[in-house]
């Protein structure tokens, strides 16, 4: 009689107490000593273990935090208008932005592209986390123009949000023009701020916003936790 091994054997028996609501979405499991101890293994058959309910999507690790349950997968909606705080609450998740980068620089040739710019023009650069209810969800990267808006970078920095920002400058309405959607593995980096392992799937959007008279006023890319978010699309 082929045995199962006891890694396997405490695999499925945390997948059961997931699976029957003993460990809600997003709470921390027991340590790797208090597994142990549990099952009376050693902490590297428990590691095992957790690995093989990592790479089923079931939990999550953060170094030095321990393992967490996978958070059940939000509905954000790719539209003519994306807005953050509103698809996140609608989705009855709590919204929250960490910021990570503000800075101006040279605009690239692509971003001279996406945003009608010239060579040696100036852009806003505002990269950061999007979180839902406490976990990251999405890294990203938006670009604005320098010219029209020379204080977007104060207005992002106080709101944390770009609709607030672009209201501040007189931006009251924008919708997306374009959006490319393409399946990625996340590099070391962006698996270091998504709480993920590297070469996981991630979902990278490419978008283009403009006010109502047509002008682009963000290009931004957006690359989000695969097991986390289910992209929809739709016209509104």
């Amino acid at each position: 009689m082929v045995r199962t091994p006891i890694w396997k054997s405490i695999a499925t028996t945390l997948t059961a107490e997931i699976a029957q609501g003993h460990y809600a979405p997003g709470e921390k499991l027991p340590t790797e000593a208090n597994l142990a101890a549990r099952f009376g293994v050693n902490r590297h058959t428990v590691r095992h273990a957790l690995g093989s309910l990592v790479s089923e999507g079931l939990v999550h690790t953060r170094r030095g935090a321990g393992a967490f349950v996978a958070q059940r997968p939000t509905d954000y909606p790719i539209g003519r208008r994306v807005r953050f705080h509103q698809n996140l609450a609608a989705a009855g998740r709590v919204p929250a932005k960490e910021v990570l980068t503000l800075l101006s620089r040279s605009a690239g040739p692509r971003e001279c592209e996406a945003l009608n710019l010239s060579a040696g023009d100036e852009v806003h650069v505002y990269e950061g986390l999007s979180l839902a209810d406490g976990q990251p969800i999405a890294l990203f990267r938006s670009v604005f123009p320098r010219t029209p808006f020379p204080d977007l970078l104060k207005d992002l920095n106080e709101t944390k949000s770009v609709t607030a920002a672009l209201e501040r400058v007189g931006i009251e309405d924008y919708i997306r023009v374009s959006t490319r959607l393409t399946a990625k593995q996340a590099n070391a980096t962006q698996a270091l701020h998504l709480r993920i392992s590297e070469g996981a799937p991630i979902l990278r959007t490419v978008g283009i916003n403009a006010d109502l008279s047509g002008r682009p006023v963000e290009y931004g890319h957006t690359w989000f936790a695969g097991d986390r978010v289910t992209l929809t699309v739709s016209d509104v």
